[in-house]
């Protein structure tokens, strides 16, 4: 038998320099927002999250309450269709119009994005960012979920809702509104493995195990 003893085999990498951005996308009530803010502190690069609609709306004149109530939500006329998809390309009849709408929301948030990337290391929780930062060298693209119970139970301890009814009934809505924002802005499904590079489930390990995982890939990948 062959005692000889193992080597730790993670690579030594000096993230420091890089560009890198972690994107983050997220069923309602799985952890993944929390996983983005441990990222963010172990890392010591800035998250964004509700901050991307406070930014867009500082730099656009626009109302930060109007921002928020659209908030992943796509258009409210195309809700109405169902299987419409990003074919239809709302870019093309955004038309830089400075009309308030859900998709002058998305040009902004998606332009301001684009230039989070460019000034180096973050964490972006949802907003498509990994579709908008699909051509970005050192993008790493996570997909967090978890059993519906799991959520509910998490939901609840936050104390956003006083029934495991209305958890559950405020979790489904969430990831269909979720999901039907991010299937019309992209070409991809949301929450699909294989738009991903890495999907987790985030009620098999705890926090601090599954932030050291993705620390341990983005070594990994960006050596």
């Amino acid at each position: 038998m062959n005692h000889e003893k193992t080597t730790d085999m993670t690579p030594d990498v000096d993230l420091s320099s890089r560009k890198y951005v972690i994107t983050i996308g997220r069923s309602y009530g799985s952890g993944g927002r929390a996983l983005g803010r441990a990222l963010s502190e172990r890392l010591g690069i800035p998250f964004y999250d509700k901050e991307l609609l406070m930014e867009a709306a500082r730099s656009s004149g626009m109302s930060a309450d109007f921002f928020e109530r659209n908030d992943e939500r796509m258009p409210s006329f195309f809700q109405h269709l169902p299987g419409l998809s990003m074919s239809l390309n709302p870019m093309a009849w955004y038309g830089g119009s400075t009309a308030i709408s859900p998709d002058s929301i998305y040009r902004l948030q998606s332009d301001f994005i684009q230039s989070l990337a460019q000034q180096g290391p973050c964490v972006i929780v949802g907003r498509t960012a990994d579709y908008i930062l699909r051509d970005h060298p050192d993008v790493i693209n996570i997909f967090v979920h978890a059993p519906v119970d799991v959520c509910v139970a998490r939901v609840m301890e936050r104390g956003e809702c006083e029934t495991k009814e209305a958890a559950r009934t405020l979790v489904e809505k969430t990831n269909r509104l979720r999901s039907n924002y991010y299937n019309f802005y992209t070409d991809k499904r949301w929450g699909h493995s294989t738009g991903y590079d890495l999907t987790l489930d985030s009620s098999r390990l705890p926090m601090e195990e599954l932030t050291d995982l993705v620390i341990e890939y983005m070594k990994r990948r960006l050596r």
